[in-house]
């Protein structure tokens, strides 16, 4: 009989015979914790956002908000989970729940849970020096009353303030084991903390679906009320989360790596990544999505994708036997398809260090600009020769073909060419034969054309003052509020 065991708002729980495709959320409102909102089912709306404790990210355990809705029952096995019914202690309400009441926060109240435990992770952090980042920390959240300004001026108040209380001591108390093993018929879910382990759970199950961050598979549960028979969790193998310098000043990621660790260490470093990062989604689910999971699902409209095609990122693709390596160019082959063969998986992707004058960015371009998907994306890289010929040249595109792919057409127009106004002007035309964009609902086939063409212009004319621009400080919201400490 299944049993999860982790602690809910620092007490001991042992869920027993619950479904393994029961998602948090689920469970929590059917134990009557309550004050967890379902809303959209789908971490868009922010009202089930509860508080985990992440033991195992970079520079120490944190607290991480999360939509529950996108985490399945066994993901949470020996971690600590904090929801707005934990967070008054001894009869007094948290700074952040007094905050919040102080800046008449709370309208309708169906979104305040939700907000309360994003501000609870803001609380904690100690990284929140720029107002963008507040933003971030909250664009996940929706308030149906439109109470945004008040919400902000009470995330402003309590940002980054840290208390030494007994959430801050919880972080360094491991709550358990993040091994997990549940084998029934039509009921099969394993969390290895071992490689060894992963081999021999692949080799038993073969036609288990990976799951880690549980942002794309667990809709399938959510949205498209799917079974999912056989799972194995990626989440205890350490090994796949490192983020690390290479020699010469290149990235190696782990596949399991979060979304919001890499665009953490990337901050100023590797900038078309961390660029395209700022828009990838909400806080929420940049805490829960991964770098590899955002390539295996194979997506047309993947964000990542664009950016590694550009950058000429290699992949490391592992089994049992060892590990051999393929060019992120070679490993969407169709639509969903991916170049990995059963028993492997996706391990780490290696990006080679930029050179020193080249010249490279990254572009999304949606209906809002935060919390949305690509109609288009795109990434560049340029490297000029003495004379300022283009020497090297890539150009990755995602939401105008089947699969993410390098518009090989438009890189061939202009190689060996001046790099000006001119010479890509010419290489735009080259980008009909490069794609055939379809016509959906977030943008006609014509419209794909003209924002690639738009794109690649826009990459000219930005690069001619800074080799690799960053996106402004600009806050979303019509009110700027500094952030002082």
């Amino acid at each position: 009989m299944t049993t999860v065991r982790f602690l809910l708002n620092d007490r001991p729980i042992e869920a027993v015979g619950v479904s393994p495709t029961t998602t948090l959320l689920g469970y929590l409102r059917a134990s009557g914790w309550t004050g967890t909102k379902e809303g959209c089912a789908e971490g868009d709306c922010g009202a089930c956002t509860v508080a985990i404790v992440d033991a195992e990210a970079p520079g120490g355990p944190r607290f991480r908000a999360v939509n529950s809705c996108l985490v399945l029952l066994p993901m949470v096995q020996g971690q600590r989970v904090y929801t707005v019914e934990g967070l008054r202690r001894g009869g007094a309400y948290h700074p952040v729940q007094e905050a919040l009441v102080d800046a008449l926060g709370s309208q309708c109240g169906y979104c305040t849970p939700g907000v309360v435990m994003s501000m609870f992770e803001a609380c904690y952090r100690g990284d929140l020096d720029k107002p963008w980042k507040l933003d971030d920390q909250m664009c996940g959240n929706l308030c149906r009353c439109t109470g945004y300004r008040p919400i902000r001026s009470a995330t402003v108040t309590i940002a980054g303030r840290r208390p030494s209380d007994s959430f801050s001591g919880a972080l360094a108390e491991p709550a358990g084991d993040r091994g997990f093993r549940s084998e029934h018929p039509g009921a099969v879910f394993i969390t290895p903390t071992r490689e060894a382990e992963l081999w021999e759970a692949l080799a038993e199950h073969p036609a288990a679906k990976f799951i880690c961050g549980g942002t794309d598979l667990s809709l399938a549960v959510t949205k498209r009320f799917e079974e999912l028979p056989e799972v194995i969790s990626l989440e205890g193998l350490a090994d796949l989360r490192r983020i690390e310098r290479t020699d010469g000043g290149g990235w190696r990621f782990g596949a399991t790596a979060l979304l919001a660790d890499i665009e953490a260490a990337t901050e100023g470093e590797l900038v078309p990544l961390h660029r395209m990062l700022r828009y990838f989604a909400s806080r929420q689910i940049k805490n829960r999505a991964t770098i590899g999971g955002n390539l295996c699902n194979a997506s047309p409209i993947g964000d990542i994708a664009p950016v590694l095609l550009a950058l000429d990122a290699e992949l490391e693709l592992r089994s049992a036997g060892g590990s051999r390596f393929v060019g992120v160019d070679h490993f969407f082959l169709g639509y969903r398809k991916t170049a990995l063969s059963p028993g492997e998986i996706l391990a780490s992707i290696s990006i080679p260090p930029i050179p020193a004058g080249a010249r490279a960015s990254a572009y999304k371009v949606s209906k809002r600009r935060e919390l949305d998907i690509s109609a288009v994306a795109a990434a560049f890289f340029v490297e000029l020769g003495p004379a300022g010929e283009v020497t090297t040249i890539r150009a990755g595109y995602g939401g105008v073909a089947a699969t993410p792919a390098r518009a090989r057409h438009f890189e061939a127009a202009l190689e060996g060419k001046p790099w000006n106004r001119s010479s890509v002007e010419a290489a735009i035309l080259t980008l009909h034969d490069d794609f055939t964009p379809l016509d959906d609902h977030r943008g006609s086939a014509w419209y794909r054309r003209t924002v690639a063409a738009n794109l690649a212009r826009g990459f000219f004319l930005e690069t001619e003052e800074d080799d690799h621009p960053d996106l402004p400080d600009r806050p979303s919201g019509t009110v700027a509020v500094e952030v002082s400490r």
